[in-house]
């Protein structure tokens, strides 16, 4: 089941496969966003992570990624490309267990400005914030970043540009 959000913003995942649109987005000097993230009632367990979330309703993963990224990040000027990788993966948060299948879109903005303007609940308790990320400063950190090969992915979609079609990626479980 894919997730929906209510009109109060109510994350409803209820378990299933969830569609996931997420976003690649480098700035003009090729540096990547991340959303700053954590479970909702302990800060201290943290991660870093690329904005998106669950297609809603009958929205094309496309069209998630962009409302996805207007919610999290307030970035509406974008250029939407093409889909990097494909990714499952399983982990336990807010107290649930989800399963998603995640598709990342390549995408270039000028506007690095971030404000969220469409959280849902749940993320309004768990996202801390955003950052720009060089690759040279992804592949330092000493965070936890989803994916977790995601400093060796930039550096080759930077050397390289887009693969020819997408790459799927090894599953993760958490």
């Amino acid at each position: 089941m894919a997730a929906e959000t209510t009109p109060a913003g109510q994350d409803t995942y209820e378990g299933g496969l969830r569609r996931v649109a997420r976003v690649v987005l480098l700035d003009p000097e090729d540096r990547i966003l991340l959303l700053h993230g954590h479970e909702p009632d302990d800060p201290s367990d943290d991660w870093w992570f690329t904005p998106g979330g669950g297609v809603e309703g009958d929205e094309t993963r496309e069209e998630a990624a962009r409302r996805e990224l207007l919610e999290e990040t307030g970035i509406t000027d974008v250029e939407l490309g093409p889909v990097l990788w494909r990714r499952r993966c399983s982990f336990p948060f807010a107290g649930r267990r989800w399963h998603q299948d995640e598709w990342y879109y390549l995408a270039r903005t000028a506007q690095t400005a971030t404000e969220a303007v469409g959280l849902t609940e749940l993320e309004r308790r768990s996202v801390a914030g955003a950052r720009w990320w060089t690759c040279r400063e992804l592949t330092r950190a000493r965070e936890t970043v989803y994916p977790t090969r995601l400093a060796e992915l930039l550096r080759t979609l930077l050397d390289e540009g887009p693969p020819a079609a997408p790459v799927t990626l090894d599953t993760e479980i958490v």
